[in-house]
């Protein structure tokens, strides 16, 4: 299926309908400017969100559709997936409820692998009620990684931090021998060459943190800097690619040390997202690296406490929005450039004014 570049296509699946998902979705395109830059194709079912529109009294227009054919550019699209009907009971953990948000996204990747969306965004889940038996995974990257070509690794993305994790929904008892020579040397490639890819950075400079307190403090406090993590940086750095570590995490942050690197790799879920949350949060997003296609999501779960109030804010929604947009310009033009080698100079142009 083609279409034109000016009407990108963004699925977006609905997340927890008791949560903010569908507030942050619909405020995102009350903005009508949006609609210039892409059409957005909301995968669920137009009545629960036209009930959740009229409780926080926003002013989108949707238009709803049966099939993808049907989708109209420019337009605010909800794909109905099926006809039940929803209660909706905000800030109530509903397993109901979230059989349906699992289903949305279930389709929305679907459609993306497909080529019949050109970008995926996702509202928060509850990852405790999407658990059923057609679908155990522990949120949705694992579920990406098993759907999709490539290799998945969480990326978290604000306007001046980068942050990607070795390991993510994993309980911290499994987190060192989880770390292996093999699991950094293909987190750390995945990440140089989405920093090349996707956001266009020609040489990347990668840091590190390491697993223990004070990086191990030359082996005081733990060996797996001295043992898995040094040797292979340096068997990385030798194979050209730029990266630097193990630093500290606390110091490394704390002194602004992360503002001299593209991109942070950390160990464990809670070493890269605390400090990333404390600098960005609701502006920042979490964006699946490594694979053939784009998925992006706001940095906040569902905020069941806010959910229904109409004061929630759209702001890390809609920059999830926007950066799915400007990877898929990014990729497009680095195919530009790989598939024309020898018409280089305007190309290379193009590029130093995405070169960060």
């Amino acid at each position: 299926m083609t279409h034109k570049e000016e009407n990108i296509r963004v699925g977006i699946s609905i997340g927890d309908l008791n949560g903010i998902g569908v507030e942050v979705i619909l405020k995102c395109f009350e903005d009508n400017r949006m609609l210039e830059l892409c059409t957005p194709v909301i995968f669920g079912n137009s009545k629960p969100i036209s009930y959740i529109k009229k409780a926080i009294n926003n002013n989108t227009t949707i238009q709803g559709a049966e099939s993808i054919s049907q989708i109209v550019p420019g337009k605010v699209n909800v794909l109905n997936l099926w006809k039940d009907t929803i209660n909706i009971n905000f800030g109530a953990n509903d397993a109901l409820v979230g059989k349906f948000a699992i289903k949305s996204f279930t389709a929305a990747t679907a459609a993306l692998k497909n080529n019949e969306i050109d970008v995926l965004v996702t509202a928060p889940i509850n990852k405790y009620n999407s658990q059923d038996e057609d679908y155990k995974y522990p949120g949705h990257t694992d579920y990406l990684n098993d759907n999709l070509e490539g290799d998945a690794l969480m990326l978290l993305v604000s306007e001046n931090l980068r942050v990607g994790l070795l390991t993510d929904h994993l309980p911290l008892h499994e987190v060192a021998n989880a770390i292996t020579p093999e699991l950094i040397e293909r987190k750390v490639k995945t990440i140089n060459e989405a920093l090349i890819n996707d956001f266009n950075i020609l040489k990347p400079r990668i840091a590190i943190l390491g697993l223990n307190p004070h990086a191990g403090d030359a082996g005081v406090i733990g060996s797996e800097e001295i043992d898995i993590i040094k040797p292979t940086v340096l068997k990385l750095a030798d194979e050209g690619i730029l990266i630097t570590g193990p630093f500290p995490a606390d110091g490394f942050f704390g002194s602004e040390t992360y503002t001299k690197f593209d991109a942070v790799i950390a160990c464990y879920h809670d070493q890269g997202l605390a400090p990333f949350k404390a600098l960005s949060f609701g502006n920042g997003v979490n964006y699946t690296a490594g694979l053939n296609k784009i998925r992006t999501s706001p940095d906040h779960g569902t905020a069941y406490e806010i959910a229904g109030k109409g004061i929630a804010d759209a702001t890390s929604f809609r920059e999830a929005v926007y950066l799915a947009l400007d990877i898929y310009k990014n990729r497009k033009l680095n195919e530009e450039i790989k598939s024309n080698p020898l018409q280089p100079q305007e190309k290379e142009l193009n590029v130093k004014k995405f070169d960060n």
